[in-house]
């Protein structure tokens, strides 16, 4: 009776990892507070259009009636007022609030698509390289060091306007989006090598545990071993090179748009926005606090969630003690 109540008892119930990862998040107050800003900023990114018709947030609305004769938004702190938030953008009139948050839906399209092609790539060749080793390895290797050698920077930027070009010639991209797939596509290519890098240093790891051994020795094909026993071992590291790629890629994208390589006008992004505001620093350094801020707070949010996510992720963080 007593060994029936024993193992029996919630407090010493067996748990999954996926929960003792959860239970250690739920002790970090920067995770948590983070979690939830990062979520209110997809939330309201992904639903924009709704938050559109519900408050009459439409990023092509011209309001020339608060600007002054020389385009400055009429009123304190860039023509800030209850109808608009942020106040208004100068010389143009656009509502700004709208502006950031139908930019940001490119900057977190680009951003997520990047990330998660980057991470589907770099976990293939990864696990490749470190499981079967040998000449794929050494191959793979030797292309990695090749791909890595090339200034990703200086390549985006002389490759920009003939890349662009080349696919406007193809009739299936014009415009912007020529401009957003010439950008995915270059940071696809320069972002893979790093992940591969670290999840072959893992399979290496992971391949020579007695699971794995035992599992070969049991006749299991390379594709069960990979996709059964080594695969699940790795989701941490995905996840973490998730959060911590995301934030990276929505400043590169930042970063391009404000050096005229990524969309332009009449569309807007984040960095697109900040190199208007440049324009008006010293006369309403507000437009450009309000964008350069909420840049700054977003990837801040996604890198301090990664190093929770990551602390969660490990039992021999400080986190689990």
């Amino acid at each position: 009776m007593v060994s029936e109540t024993l193992y029996s008892s919630p407090d010493i119930a067996g748990r999954s990892p996926r929960e003792l990862a959860w239970r250690r998040f739920r002790t970090h107050k920067a995770g948590l507070l983070t979690l939830v800003i990062a979520s209110c900023l997809i939330t309201f990114t992904l639903f924009a259009p709704v938050l559109k018709t519900i408050f009459g947030l439409d990023p092509t609305i011209r309001y020339n009636d608060l600007l002054d004769a020389q385009g400055a938004p009429i009123g304190s702190f860039n023509g800030i007022s209850f109808s608009h938030p942020l106040g208004l953008e100068p010389g143009i009139g656009h509502d700004l609030l709208s502006r950031l948050l139908f930019g940001a839906r490119i900057s977190f399209a680009v951003a997520l698509f990047v990330t998660v092609v980057s991470i589907a790539i770099g976990l293939i060749v990864g696990i490749v390289m470190g499981y079967f080793r040998g000449r794929v390895d050494s191959a793979l290797g030797r292309f990695i060091d090749f791909v890595l050698a090339f200034p990703s920077f200086f390549m985006v930027v002389a490759l920009s306007v003939p890349a662009v070009q080349r696919l406007e010639s193809t009739g299936i991209v014009t415009g912007n989006a020529a401009r957003i797939g010439y950008l995915i596509l270059i940071l696809i290519i320069f972002g893979w090598p790093y992940l591969a890098r670290v999840i072959r240093s893992q399979v290496l790891s992971i391949r020579e545990r007695d699971y794995i051994v035992a599992a070969k020795a049991l006749g299991a094909s390379n594709s069960r071993i990979i996709f059964k026993e080594i695969l699940p071992n790795l989701w941490g590291v995905v996840i973490v090179y998730l959060s911590l790629s995301l934030p990276g890629y929505l400043t590169a994208e930042a970063v391009f748009s404000f050096l005229g390589l990524g969309v332009q006008p009449p569309d807007a992004t984040w960095g697109l926005l900040i190199a208007d505001s440049i324009k008006y620093v010293i006369t309403n350094p507000t437009y450009f606090f309000i964008p350069s801020t909420l840049l700054i707070i977003t990837v801040l949010t996604f890198n301090l969630l990664g190093d929770a996510v990551r602390d969660a992720l490990d039992p021999k963080s400080e986190m689990s003690q």
